[in-house]
């Protein structure tokens, strides 16, 4: 199981048994490695170790292209109800950030991705997740496989023909199933809304994913300058 090894705002992922060398000294990491433990360098620092949680997954994973920002994960999972059991579609793999955070909350999810490439850091990434027994990376376009999926609990959509994907959720999703589809520009997501409300879909509403951090030093209190305010648009709707 791989584990985050923390020394400050250090943070490196290594399995049990392998070496860190960083000029704060060589260790290697005990078999039997619990988050918790401090692992002291040969040079007398210490690194303590800890379990990697959701938010780790979008800082470490190798990543073939921007992935989803935890707050749009947390939007997708509390705007559809995705809950551990449920039967997850996804398309546009990407990372595999989206997938692995619905894998550890103990969806069973099969994701498509397009690119041999991407989908083969998406299988590494989802070990690297420990939830390679939850999340099914398959390579392919979706849209030609629509026959033989079954229903799904929930579907999540990060991709440029999403719409025409939508078009066909009400034979993708069983009764009462969320819909969950993330869109860079706002075309896209009117794309998707127009998709949704024509195939009869309930509940349909977009929302812009915009937050502000906060700096508070001794002059004052304001926004950040820095970072990424906006993010994209979520769209969501419900089958009857």
């Amino acid at each position: 199981m791989t584990i985050l090894l923390v020394h400050g705002d250090r943070e490196y992922l290594r399995d049990p048994g392998e070496e860190l060398q960083t000029d704060l000294g060589v260790l290697t990491v005990p078999e039997n490695a619990r988050p918790g433990d401090v692992l002291t360098t040969h040079l007398d620092e210490e690194f303590t170790v800890r379990r990697l949680r959701g938010p780790d997954l979008f800082h470490h994973f190798e990543r073939t292209g921007a992935p989803m920002l935890p707050r749009d994960v947390g939007l997708i999972v509390g705007e559809t109800g995705v809950a551990a059991g449920d039967r997850v579609l996804d398309a546009g793999t990407g990372t595999g950030v989206l997938a692995g955070y619905l894998g550890r909350i103990g969806a069973e999810v099969v994701t498509f991705e397009r690119k041999p490439e991407f989908a083969d850091v998406a299988r590494e990434n989802i070990e690297m997740a420990d939830v390679a027994d939850a999340v099914d990376v398959r390579t392919g376009d979706v849209t030609e496989r629509f026959g033989d999926l079954g229903e799904f609990d929930v579907l999540t959509l990060d991709t440029p023909d999403a719409a025409e994907i939508v078009a066909h959720a009400p034979d993708l999703l069983a009764d009462g199933g969320s819909l969950g589809v993330y869109s860079p520009f706002v075309e896209t997501a009117r794309d998707v809304a127009e998709a949704a409300r024509e195939a009869n879909l309930d509940d349909l509403r977009t929302m812009e994913t915009i937050q502000r951090e906060m700096d508070f030093d001794e002059r004052g209190t304001r926004p950040t300058t820095t970072g990424v305010g906006h993010t994209g648009y979520l769209t969501f709707a419900r089958k009857a």
